[in-house]
């Protein structure tokens, strides 16, 4: 009876895997965010005569005028473009140093050929997820093709399921920090929606007070309402796209890995004829 063998541990990606604490990217964008809206837009020379107060003299100034809201829409942006370039890093690591689909025809061959020598090597130059994931699906297919305890349907079984789990022990990787960007996407809209909210309110409040005394009044409460409108959804235009882009990367790297997950399944199948 042959002695079953286990499978490798799985390989830890090399290189950037991304930030865990995505809330300390969230805290330096508030403090950058505010700090913008404060000290850059808030400058005297961005208002007529030096006074935040007053009207303002450039765009700069306008901005400004829509209140404490655009510091947090200013803190959603900033978090979802930094958020966007770790994604890209992490994500491009993931991805592994060859071209994937490239890599996926090659190893395919190599597979099919049952030249596992080169699909190894192949792994050890493509590395990243995918390359860890086939590499452990090999290891299985070797393992299982000396156990003769087990049946056919049950060494495939056993080869599809160290796949999945390979897998499954790599997606926290690629979705990290995708649900912040999903959430920005809505928090950025309601966020403006918010600001217009307070804006009217003081356009209202100072309709209401009746006289032309009150003209600057309702000029501020339509500035604020139309900047933090533009302003939030600029945020959620921004985040979209970004969430987009990267859900679209890491559905064609879970693609690859389904792929060749089947093509190992099935090649074991069609090379092997007992029951």
């Amino acid at each position: 009876m042959a002695t079953t063998q286990k499978a490798a541990p799985a390989k830890k990606s090399s290189g950037f895997t991304g930030v865990k604490d995505a809330w300390i990217i969230l805290v330096i964008c508030a403090i950058a965010g505010y700090s913008v809206w404060y000290f850059v837009m808030g400058n005297p020379d961005n208002f007529v005569g030096g006074d935040r107060t007053g009207h303002p003299a450039n765009l700069l100034g306008t901005v400004y005028k829509g209140g404490f809201v655009v510091g947090l829409i200013l803190t959603l942006l900033f978090t979802v473009i930094c958020l966007g370039i770790e994604r890209f890093f992490a994500i491009k690591t993931a991805s592994g140093k060859m071209n994937l689909a490239k890599f996926t025809a090659d190893v395919k061959a190599a597979i099919k050929a049952q030249d596992f020598a080169k699909a190894k090597s192949l792994c050890d130059k493509m590395q990243g997820t995918v390359g860890n994931v086939v590499q452990q699906s090999i290891a299985m297919y070797q393992t299982v093709e000396t156990d003769d305890t087990l049946k056919k349907a049950a060494k495939i079984a056993k080869i599809q399921q160290a796949h999945e789990e390979a897998t499954q022990l790599e997606m926290p990787t690629l979705q990290m920090n995708m649900a912040m960007i999903a959430t920005i996407v809505s928090l950025g809209t309601l966020t403006a929606l918010f600001g217009t909210v307070l804006g009217m309110i003081g356009s209202f409040q100072a309709l209401s007070a009746g006289g032309g005394a009150d003209s600057m009044a309702l000029s501020a409460g339509i500035s604020e309402a139309l900047v933090n409108t533009a302003s939030g959804i600029l945020t959620s235009w921004v985040a979209t796209v970004v969430y987009n882009f990267f859900s679209n990367k890491i559905d064609k790297l879970t693609y690859a890995l389904d792929e060749i997950g089947f093509t190992i399944a099935a090649t074991y199948d069609s090379n092997h004829n007992e029951a």
